[in-house]
């Protein structure tokens, strides 16, 4: 092993890691650009109109601020202790208890998996069928076969990958908004709707409703916490990217909403499961359907590839604390990538896609990250009694509290049943804690094997 290799499989805590550190600043802003800039986008517009009416831009402000307040607690603990395992490992060392780190990681691996196998369906479904017909199910299967061999091959040609596909997600953001200004370059549309709320609802109960909404467009950041043992000088790009991103999606988000209300009035927006492609539409420029029909099957290759790097390296960071089988945690001796996890999360996704309708599930994604969001939050909190050598982002203490808050209020909103589901859920996780703890199943008291050096 050169030098180079050795410098990138020692983090900045001091400890070696088996993981190559092979992402850079620049690639790690990308990879959470593309991850929060993922297929939501791209279908939520019409919903956040139904709320907020032609004011969409007003919401999508409210939810990037409650984003940013997560975030901060992310940009703070991922500093401080830049290890794969993300919110599981936060917990541990905020609560002390193997419990709640594992049922941490558990509801991110939950919700990473199934967003995956829902990204799954969604890319064999109407956006592929422009193009291919072919059945869902089994299209959904190669699918997620494909986004596996990408993720085994190695994180920085994943993250490379996401490069590419962020580009073109983007540019079809962008082409929208380019549409929209010349749309009012000839004096059509309607630039009073921006200011619109709905008829018998005072704006801040719209406003408090769509955000609640749009909030969810902005969920994907916290990926980026499973991926901090592999980013070059973590504590020194780590809050510059994740903060950047989020900033940057909040731009492209405003412009988006402001261009929709624009050229379409919000109930026409609304009743379209296409949204931006109604917009493009109505612009009467001439963009053929399949462009959008193509840029929509990226975003959500991007967004399933992502979030299946994500539960890849929390299964890896779980087998490294013994709170799964060690053997979850071995390496392929070349790409230093997690090669069991990638083929366990990737065969729970394919069997989640014969499930068929995964409605909902997509609501116990939801609440099960927010309980992992508030458990980071509090984390941070406990943790600043914690003292490290290093320096790291430290955010004010009232940012984490607001934090607090604002994931308390999003679970207020969540209905009994989906409550009632996803403590099943957490009960099976208990379930498999509880067998962890067997020796049979923790293969011994020590940590795992050193990988061969990569070549």
């Amino acid at each position: 092993m050169d030098q180079r290799d050795q410098q990138q499989t020692v983090p900045a805590d001091g400890e070696e890691t088996a993981l190559r550190r092979a992402v850079s600043g620049r690639l790690l802003f990308v990879f959470i650009l593309g991850d929060v800039l993922g297929a939501g986008i791209y279908a939520l517009v019409g919903e956040i109109a139904g709320e907020a009416g032609g004011a969409i831009w007003v919401p999508m402000l409210v939810a990037l601020g409650l984003s940013l307040l997560t975030a901060a607690s992310y940009a703070e603990l991922v500093t401080k202790y830049p290890r794969a395992g993300g919110s599981a490992v936060f917990a541990e060392r905020a609560f002390g208890r193997p419990v709640v780190s594992f049922l941490v990681g558990f509801c991110m691996l939950a919700a990473g998996v199934t967003s995956a196998a829902g990204l799954a369906l969604a890319f064999a479904g109407d956006y592929l069928s422009v193009f291919l017909d072919v059945p869902a199910v089994p299209a959904a299967l190669v699918f997620l076969l494909v986004v596996a061999l990408v993720n085994a091959r190695g994180i920085k040609e994943s993250v490379r990958a996401n490069v590419v596909m962020t580009v073109v997600e983007v540019s079809g953001l962008v082409l929208v908004v380019v549409l929209g200004a010349i749309v009012l370059g000839r004096g059509d549309g309607d630039p009073g709707r921006v200011v619109e709320f709905p008829e018998g609802v005072s704006a801040g109960s719209a406003v408090l409703a769509a955000a609640l909404l749009a909030y969810y467009s902005f969920v994907g950041f916290e990926t980026s916490a499973n991926v901090a043992e592999e980013v070059q000088d973590v504590r020194r790009v780590y809050p510059r990217a994740l903060f950047g991103a989020l900033l940057t999606a909040g731009v492209v988000y405003v412009a988006v909403g402001l261009v929709a209300s624009v050229v379409l009035p919000a109930d026409e927006l609304s009743a379209s499961s296409g949204p931006l492609l109604a917009v493009v539409q109505a612009t009467g420029i001439g963009v053929p359907d399949q462009l959008f029909s193509a840029v929509a099957l990226v975003a959500v290759a991007n967004g399933a590839l992502l979030t299946m790097i994500m539960a890849s390296r929390m299964v890896f960071g779980l087998a490294e604390q013994r709170l799964l089988p060690p053997a979850l945690g071995a390496v392929l001796p070349g790409r230093r990538t997690p090669w069991v996890a990638i083929v366990l999360t990737t065969a729970v996704a394919m069997a989640l896609t014969l499930v068929g309708d995964l409605g909902d599930l997509a609501n116990i994604v939801v609440l099960l990250l927010l309980l992992v969001f508030l458990s980071t939050n509090v984390a941070v909190l406990v943790l600043r009694r914690d003292r490290v050598d290093a320096d790291h982002f430290t955010a004010p203490v009232v940012v984490p509290v607001l934090a607090i808050g604002s994931c308390l209020l999003l679970l207020w909103q969540q209905e009994g049943a989906t409550w009632l589901r996803s403590g099943l859920m957490l009960l099976v996780g208990v379930a498999l804690y509880a067998l962890a703890q067997a020796p049979w199943w923790r293969g011994g008291s020590g940590r795992p094997d050193e990988v061969p050096a990569a070549r």
